[in-house]
């Protein structure tokens, strides 16, 4: 327990209000604490201890973010980088690897390096100039390999220290850039490709195609194969051969062949039609007219058609469209099928607003359709139809022909002698012949006769047919061998009426 002390006493001083001043007045003893003394502090002590956690902090994240000591990547040692510094590294050893290239013939060389206006004095003559993988736009994924040398080789795995990274660039090439740099370097190892060419011709109403013609140039991939193995084996400079390769042209052949096929498809059946029919076609030197090649960047072509061209056949439409029907007439057998065409129907038509026709129309021939169908009121033609059918009655020996049912015309005729029948039953035409010799000349074999010039023949069961006979006017009676005869105006007659198909039934 701490002792309490006595602390001296000393007068307490009062202030007298009245007088102003002070007055000595006794006083009681007062006890206190002793004061404690002050500790030291050790400042140095303590700071030193955090800066040290720091350091030790710094260090291992250090060691987490950064490539082991004496790790190498394409050539570039990337210990003690982080990943993008590497990465940095790396891209920067690539575009300043130098390529020397030898020409076909050995004497051209190209180095590499920076292009500069030492370039204006390249040639294949043995002149050097220096070209570089950044100006051939070679590039490689570099945070890639960065990332990958770090994975394997980070600076806290000391068994990893001074070893080397197994990663594999794979470096590429622009095209466009390697192509331009090394044409201005040695424009004598590139021959410019000719593009395919098409243009109409009037003499045959077709577009024609002029064929490419294939360049030539530096394979480019031997560059890029040599380029990357010198960033494998960490080489500054590498050395190839300049491969000659075909440069083909933009615009091939086979692509405007395709358009100038498409084009001349379009010739074709170009028109205005009602339904199927092809109502108002177009002259094809008129219809390419109509139409505006256009060159694409790479040299193919496209089209459009001209809508004001097209509007000019449009407002001659109505004349060659609008037209009365017109009724037809034809035969049929007693089934309504149409066995023959007396006068063809033809349907009625009006053209109706063609106000946005021709604009239609020169969209519709840009996408390769040429068949443009007309707005058109269609007023259905009236055909009559009549059917007709022939009745051979071998009791009466009378032909009946008859219209829709009715009889329009008899007459009498010779069928089959005995043992020559005429055979029964319902038959159709099936040949007409207007003139046919009959039989055998050799009349000692069957069928033992022979008749020339036999008119208006028409077969309807194998060798039997109606026909004409000059040769009797005995009709009425059986005569013939097996074929019904009939007099010569009434064959005649039946030849013109009845068509092919036409119904025969041979009855008693």
């Amino acid at each position: 327990m701490t002792e309490l002390a006595a602390r001296p006493s000393v007068p307490d001083v009062s202030v007298d209000p009245s007088t102003g001043g002070a007055e000595a007045q006794p006083s009681t003893k007062r006890w206190v604490l002793p004061a404690q003394a002050k500790k030291k502090r050790h400042l140095g002590r303590w700071i030193g201890i955090p800066v040290a956690a720091i350091a030790v902090s710094l260090a291992v994240v250090a060691s987490l973010v950064l490539i082991a000591p004496g790790t190498t990547v394409a050539g570039v040692n990337v210990g003690g980088m982080t990943e993008g510094s590497a990465a940095d590294a790396v891209s920067q050893r690539l575009a300043d690897t130098t390529v020397v290239i030898r020409g076909a013939d050995g004497t051209a060389t190209i180095r590499g390096g920076q292009l500069g206006a030492s370039l204006a004095s390249a040639s294949t003559d043995g002149a050097e100039a220096e070209l570089s993988g950044g100006d051939l736009g070679a590039s490689v994924d570099a945070q890639a390999l960065a990332e990958q040398a770090h994975a394997q080789n980070p600076l806290w795995k000391v068994t990893a220290w001074n070893a080397k990274a197994p990663v594999t660039p794979t470096v590429a090439l622009d095209e466009k850039t390697a192509t331009a740099a090394l044409h201005d370097v040695a424009p004598a190892l590139f021959v410019e490709p000719v593009n395919a060419t098409m243009v109409f011709d009037s003499a045959s109403g077709s577009y024609t195609v002029t064929p490419a013609v294939d360049g030539a140039g530096v394979d480019l991939e031997s560059i890029r194969h040599a380029l990357q193995g010198a960033l494998v084996s960490g080489e500054s400079s590498v050395e190839v051969d300049a491969t000659p390769t075909v440069v083909p042209a933009s615009a091939s052949t086979e692509a405007v062949t395709a358009t100038a096929t498409q084009l001349n498809t379009v010739l074709d059946g170009v028109g205005f039609y009602v339904g199927d029919e092809r109502t108002v076609p177009i002259d094809r030197t008129v219809a390419a007219s109509w139409i505006t090649l256009s060159t694409n960047d790479d040299g193919t072509y496209s089209y459009t058609a001209d809508t004001a061209a097209i509007q000019k056949v449009v407002d001659t439409l109505p004349a060659a469209v609008n037209r009365d029907p017109v009724n037809g007439s034809v035969i049929t057998d007693t089934g309504g099928e149409t066995l023959d065409t007396i006068t063809a129907g033809v349907d009625g038509r009006a053209l109706g607003d063609t106000s946005g026709v021709a604009a239609a129309f020169a969209s519709q021939l840009t996408g390769g359709n040429p068949a443009f169908v007309l707005p058109v009121t269609v007023t259905p033609a009236q055909v009559t139809k009549t059917s007709r059918n022939i009745v051979v009655n071998l009791s009466e020996q009378r032909e009946y022909l008859f219209e829709n049912g009715q009889v329009v015309d008899s007459f009498l005729i010779s069928s089959g002698v005995s043992g020559h029948d005429s055979h029964t039953g319902s038959f159709r035409i099936t040949a007409k012949l207007t003139s046919q010799n009959m039989g055998n000349p050799d009349l000692t074999q069957a069928p033992n006769y022979y008749t020339k010039n036999v008119p208006d023949v028409m077969y309807y069961n194998g060798d039997e047919a109606l026909h004409g006979a000059y040769w009797h006017n005995n009709f009425g009676n059986v005569m013939s061998h097996g074929c019904i005869n009939m007099p010569l105006d009434k064959a005649a007659q039946v030849f013109d009426w009845a068509p092919m198909g036409t119904e025969v039934t041979v009855t008693y």
